[in-house]
């Protein structure tokens, strides 16, 4: 096999991430055929092994979508939420947005609930946006990736059932760094993916599914091929897809998986997550200059947000990012349209450092250490 014509950064964004090398070579093991027995002894495991990282509830259903996040996102949105009903969206960054644009791109009658960039949503903004919009569907971020800001989405969802509306939690990027909290929510459905901190490719999003979601999609109409929760169920309770799945990453999603709850250990994996977290955030607090972005008692544990030092413009934090590229890592400068926001609005701008899925504590001392000295250096 030829080497590889590109470099060998260690990935220090938000995906996507760090790959194992055992997991990358998975990749390469046998085709197999998605109807055929040969699927089970992969995917039955994979089913299984993510209903437990989840700590899901028995009567909830998981579904594979082929794609990303924003797959199960939007077939949350377009099982979920009727013609004649509202959808209001808790946004707290980027991807929050994101999920109302794809709410509107769909038809749907959705309103907007949106909190200043590193702020954590509130259980009384929300019931105030609930009396005012009246939605039958309310959708929760519970890690921004944008901004660092981990909501707490217990809380957040059992406000909104509390008023007899649906949660939907989009949980992309720390699933598999924390847990879900969807037994303690009772949210609708729960949408996440391989890319993140599950340490995978992307090419799946995930979705777990309540047994009152599964009643409500029965009401809705036009909820499409693909992104129609109801028509993934059969298949999903033979452990398939709904069509053809990547089945290199099917064969490394085994690989994965099984590490993750049998090795390694899902409460361990979650408390290496929140030590990675720790570190990050002492380092931003020892660096001359650095201020932590996300708020205080919500900041994620699989990516950490800094606010640059006085003088450092989004242009200067790309320059760094190619001095750490340099070095041997991806450094990231931050979401771009936030920091043109920022510095429009004569803000210093943010950067992140991803450290999520299979980064471990060493890994990210390493990256620190490099960082330091390019910040200094800048």
């Amino acid at each position: 096999m030829p080497d590889a014509p590109f470099p060998g950064l260690k990935l220090f964004i938000t995906g996507p991430t760090y790959i194992r090398p055992e997991v990358r070579a998975a990749a390469a093991w046998p085709e197999f055929g998605h109807r055929d027995a040969e699927n089970a002894k992969r995917f039955r495991p994979i089913f299984e092994d993510l209903a437990a990282i989840a700590d899901l509830p028995q009567d909830y259903k998981t579904i594979l979508f082929l794609g990303s996040g924003s797959t199960a996102m939007e077939a949350a949105i377009r099982s979920l939420v009727a013609a004649d009903e509202t959808v209001l969206h808790v946004s707290v960054g980027a991807f929050g947005d994101m999920w109302h644009k794809i709410s509107l791109e769909n038809g749907k009658n959705a309103a907007l609930l949106a909190f200043e960039p590193g702020r954590a949503a509130d259980v009384a903004s929300i019931e105030a946006a609930m009396d005012e919009h009246k939605p039958a569907v309310v959708a929760i971020t519970h890690n921004e990736t944008s901004t660092g800001v981990a909501n707490d989405v217990v809380a957040l969802c059992r406000a909104v059932k509390a008023r007899g509306a649906l949660p939907i939690v989009d949980g992309v990027s720390i699933f598999g760094g924390a847990p879900t909290g969807i037994r303690e929510s009772g949210c609708a459905m729960y949408c996440t993916a391989t890319q993140k901190s599950l340490g995978l490719h992307a090419g799946f999003g995930i979705g777990f599914v309540s047994p009152e979601a599964v009643d409500k999609a029965k009401h809705v109409t036009a909820r499409g091929h693909a992104s129609d929760i109801l028509s993934h169920l059969g298949r999903a309770a033979k452990f398939q897809t709904q069509s053809t799945p990547n089945g290199a990453l099917g064969n490394q999603m085994f690989v994965q998986l099984e590490y993750i709850v049998k090795e390694e250990g899902i409460a361990a994996r979650f408390a290496r997550h929140e030590a990675m977290r720790d570190m990050a955030l002492d380092f931003v607090a020892a660096e001359p200059g650095l201020a932590a972005f996300a708020q205080e008692g919500f900041r994620s544990p699989t990516v950490t947000t800094a606010v640059a030092p006085e003088g450092t413009s989004f242009a200067d934090l790309k320059d760094v990012k190619e001095t750490m590229r340099a070095k041997g890592y991806l450094f990231d400068p931050g979401y771009a349209k936030l920091n043109e926001d920022l510095e429009a609005a004569g803000k210093r701008p943010i950067f992140r450092i991803g450290h999520m899925g299979d980064i471990s504590p060493d890994m990210l001392r390493g990256f620190l250490d490099a960082l330091g000295e390019a910040l200094a250096g800048r």
